[in-house]
């Protein structure tokens, strides 16, 4: 299966799921590019390091969205690797209808929380200023709506009196890279159904 990630960030998911590729766990999947909205991103160099195709295309917009523009740019180049499963690992951008429309049902989004609660920015922020004794992260197909598409799979992180918010974030990272491998590999397996 060709699988695109897009990243903003670190790229420490996606990284994970180039590194499962290479030990076998995701044996059949096939990582054809990772894009980033930031051209200094560090997924980029995630990429670099793996041996993915990486590239950086503006979104040409201030704020959260990608432009329309942008938006064809990158369902274009997306197309032109035959891209099967498009999957957002810490992509920091609200897709325009089309971009949705154009991969509905191959498109997946791994989030920090367990949603429906802490949609949006800082979710493990929220969580743990919100004093929640369990939070997690989310895999979901991605909707029109901002993290509300149809939930794939969770996993639940304990919130201790003890913790710091840097320990909670340690562990719903390590949770987001085993969680987002096990459903590639099951999307790869065929073992989901695409949501239609």
């Amino acid at each position: 299966m060709k699988i695109a990630v897009l990243a903003s960030g670190r790229g420490s998911n996606a990284a994970a799921l180039f590194k499962a590729k290479e030990s076998g766990i995701l044996r059949d999947a096939e990582f054809a590019c990772l894009i980033s909205d930031k051209p200094d991103a560090p997924a980029l160099e995630e990429a670099k390091l793996h041996g993915v195709e990486y590239v950086y295309i503006p979104p040409e917009h201030q704020g959260a969205k990608i432009s329309e523009t942008a938006c064809l740019k990158y369902i274009e180049f997306l197309k032109s690797r035959n891209v099967e499963l498009v999957v957002l690992a810490g992509f920091m951008r609200i897709l325009p209808p089309a971009f949705v429309e154009a991969f509905q049902g191959n498109m997946i989004n791994l989030h920090p929380s367990l949603l429906p609660s802490f949609k949006g920015k800082d979710a493990i922020k929220q969580a743990f200023e919100y004093g929640v004794k369990i939070c997690g992260c989310t895999v979901h197909f991605v909707s029109n709506e901002l993290d509300a598409g149809k939930i794939i799979a969770q996993k639940a992180v304990e919130i201790l009196p003890s913790d710091t918010l840097q320990a909670i974030e340690s562990r719903v990272h390590e949770a987001e890279h085993n969680l987002l491998i096990s459903v590639v590999s099951d999307f790869c397996s065929g073992k989901f159904q695409k949501n239609a």
